[in-house]
């Protein structure tokens, strides 16, 4: 049983700004239990209480889990002053949430991104403890030999001396442009680029198709997203 104010909740939920939210109660547009409401401080019961806004329903979730394809060009972040980010592409309503991307993508780097204001689930995605593997599709310039395999399997170290957790190198075709997936468990900046370049080769293409065991829906666009499906999230936070 959760209590919380009704201004609070419908701010929450993304109706209007506190302020706005308090005219609209004030203007008889909310309801509890059949009743309309001009107490702004009202307490309700998010699990019991029936509450409508101008007659539509509002179903109060604490927390928004959203899957991205993340286009290149947009930076992973909550805000920035020059870059467009992540949550710029979001609905005003979704903004009003509070959310944050779960770990980055680089500027140039497209595909699955996680965005939510669920902050504990979002640690423990991106505890290098939980081991949660983030497979990425990779193009390479130059060919990717069995060495290199065994290379990320025991871990690359970069230039400033880190070594990476052990990572798995699948090749898909070896040439001229190289295709492969790639499985790491951790998020270091630039951490995919730095390890083919630790090895003397370039990484021209990166997505992220997946993160532990949720796959990025192929049929949402670059740009695109749309809110997790209950089996999505049950398969995600079973990856922790």
């Amino acid at each position: 049983m959760a209590k919380m104010r009704i201004d609070k909740l419908l701010a929450n939920m993304g109706i209007g700004t506190r302020k706005e939210v308090k005219n609209f109660i004030k203007k008889g547009l909310v309801s509890v239990n059949g009743r309309i409401i001009k107490d702004n401080s009202l307490l309700v019961n998010t699990d019991l209480d029936t509450i409508l806004f101008e007659g539509k329903k509002i179903n109060y979730q604490e927390f928004i889990y959203i899957m991205m394809n993340k286009p290149q060009g947009i930076i992973s972040a909550t805000y920035d002053p020059i870059e467009k980010t992540v949550i710029d592409l979001l609905p005003n309503e979704l903004k009003a949430r509070h959310p944050f991307p779960v770990g980055r993508l680089d500027k140039d780097t497209e595909g699955l991104l996680i965005i939510t204001n669920d902050g504990e689930l979002a640690h423990k995605l991106l505890s290098p403890k939980k081991k949660v593997i983030k497979k990425y599709y990779v193009e390479i310039q130059g060919f990717v030999t069995e060495n290199d395999i065994d290379s990320f399997a025991k871990g690359i170290v970069f230039k400033d001396g880190y070594k990476t957790l052990p990572a798995k190198l699948e090749i898909l075709s070896s040439c001229d442009i190289s295709k492969v997936y790639v499985y790491i468990t951790e998020g270091k900046y630039h951490q995919i680029k730095r390890m083919f370049e630790s090895i003397g080769k370039k990484a021209i293409y990166l997505k992220r198709l997946a993160m532990g065991n949720l796959q990025l829906d192929e049929k949402l666009q670059p740009g695109e997203w749309r809110i997790l499906s209950d089996q999505e999230l049950y398969l995600l936070k079973n990856s922790i």
